[in-house]
């Protein structure tokens, strides 16, 4: 057994593609009963679930094996927006131009169909973030409390979550504080879109599990197409998760 070998096992995977390596993530998992493959939505890392008895060799030959799937995919991850003055900025489902003007406000205002803000050019992009999740917050906040009621759930606690991966998630039980997490990145997407998220998390109050009761309350809670709103996050959700990095 060379050392080189013994260094290369002991390194963390990366996967060899056509333009350079990407690291690999390897977990297991006990109710695992084969091996599983999926990309990071911003592409900075592959992520492989295994069986307990799997083996990191295997993982990574299953892997490699796969590397073209891998590049096709990567191809496939929206750049992250690149905020300037004249750039756009997607706000609940349409694009508003970045109207920097110097002597303007710091803080971002919007009106019609752009955002006016002044300030340091160097820092848009963290200040229209800011404006972002502000925005999300009030919004969500509102869903939560319209479908709790249709729900008849007391209002559990709002967080807005920066997940890469999670679009929701609900937390806790009635007797130690619930708390429902949205990720500010919906306040991009069509309203409908993030009312779906918000709906099926409240849903979650009631059936914290994906079965048909559960589905039944989603469809009373939910005003508008679910399938339709799951097919456009589907569709365009990798472009929410890029757009800010």
């Amino acid at each position: 057994m060379s050392l080189d070998w013994l260094r290369r096992e002991a390194a963390e995977p990366v996967l060899q593609l056509a333009g350079g390596e990407l690291p690999v993530t390897i977990r297991r998992h006990t109710r695992a009963t084969r091996l599983t493959m999926r990309l990071a939505p911003d592409g900075s890392e592959v992520r492989i679930t295994l069986p307990r008895w799997g083996s990191t060799r295997d993982a990574m030959a299953f892997a490699q094996e796969r590397a073209g799937w891998v590049e096709a995919q990567l191809a496939r991850i929206p750049q992250a927006l690149h905020i300037a003055p004249g750039s756009r900025v997607p706000y609940r489902g349409q694009d508003l131009l970045v109207d920097w003007q110097e002597k303007a406000p710091r803080r971002p205002r919007m009106a019609d169909d752009r955002i006016t803000l002044g300030g340091p050019q160097d820092n848009l992009a963290p200040r229209l973030q800011r404006w972002l999740e502000r925005e999300a917050l009030a919004l969500l906040a509102d869903d939560l409390a319209f479908y709790c009621s249709r729900a008849g759930e007391d209002q559990p606690q709002l967080r807005l979550s920066r997940a890469q991966r999670r679009w929701g998630s609900c937390t806790g039980e009635r007797k130690t504080g619930r708390c429902i997490r949205i990720n500010w990145r919906l306040v991009m997407a069509p309203d409908h879109v993030r009312r779906s998220v918000v709906a099926h998390e409240v849903a979650h109050l009631v059936h914290f599990d994906h079965s048909p009761a559960f589905h039944a309350l989603l469809g009373e809670l939910y005003e508008d197409d679910i399938k339709a709103a799951d097919l456009w996050l589907k569709r365009e959700g990798r472009r929410l998760y890029a757009a800010f990095g």
